[in-house]
């Protein structure tokens, strides 16, 4: 069961809870509350696991584009070679290596852009997810410890 679930059913408890005349307050089965107060510190592991495979898929894409780019100025460079080998073209591939290379740079660029913003957007998702468990149970937990007394 997720922490959402078990926070949407924690809610449930304490809505359906018989309430207390002119106090605002309302009674809930306490062991029924804990039980799901402890199932959602169990399942936080998970949501923290999901955030480090973010991380590591973050550093991975990051890896494949630093990769590809070297492979494009790799391939670059050869051809760069190849080129001035022939003394006839000689500017004309120095001309054509210099924009294969300004292209090769700027692709590694976009790429490592697009995955920076896409790996920013997914670890802001799971922050504000987890904010947003991590409030919820502090409310509920507030809520409760306000009607022991």
């Amino acid at each position: 069961m997720s922490v959402l679930k078990l926070l949407e059913e924690l809610e449930d408890i304490i809505e359906s809870g018989s309430s207390i005349p002119f106090a605002n307050k309302v009674m809930v089965d306490r062991n029924d509350a804990l039980e799901i107060i402890k199932e959602v510190r169990i399942h936080l592991p998970d949501e923290i696991k999901q955030a480090q495979w973010i991380k590591e898929e973050r550093q991975r894409i990051l890896v494949e584009a630093q990769q590809e780019a070297d492979m494009i100025l790799e391939e670059a460079n050869k051809h760069i070679r190849e080129l001035i080998e022939e003394d006839e073209i000689t500017k004309r591939a120095q001309k054509q290596a210099e924009e294969i290379i300004a292209q090769a740079q700027n692709n590694a660029k976009e790429m490592r852009i697009g995955a920076r913003e896409y790996v920013d957007e997914l670890l802001g998702l799971t922050e504000d997810k987890l904010i947003e468990i991590i409030e919820t149970v502090k409310e509920n937990r507030n809520e409760i410890k306000g009607m022991k007394g």
